[in-house]
């Protein structure tokens, strides 16, 4: 589902206008992109949480040859499904 489509079922379901739906559904990704980026948690009960993961550096070898690159520490985000969604999509 792209976010076109996204709005366009929310819109239909709370009967606002794709251009409130894409204000809200803007705002509440730049939200969790804030806060998560700072290093907080942020936690949806049933649907999942996000949380900052940060990868220490390492040495890589690329694979077909011998070289052996370094690879710089960086960060990432972890999704961890909640119990809700996890029984929705295994139904």
């Amino acid at each position: 589902m792209k976010k076109s489509e996204l709005l366009a079922a929310v819109a239909k379901k709370t009967g606002l206008s794709k251009a409130d739906v894409d204000a809200v559904i803007s705002a509440t990704i730049d939200t969790i992109t804030e806060a998560v980026s700072k290093g907080e948690k942020v936690s949806f009960i049933g649907f999942g949480s996000f949380e900052l993961t940060t990868r220490a550096a390492r040495k890589a070898k690329i694979p077909g040859t011998d070289k052996v690159v370094d690879v710089p520490a960086s960060k990432s985000v972890k999704f961890k499904i909640g119990k809700k969604l996890k029984d929705a999509v295994n139904k």
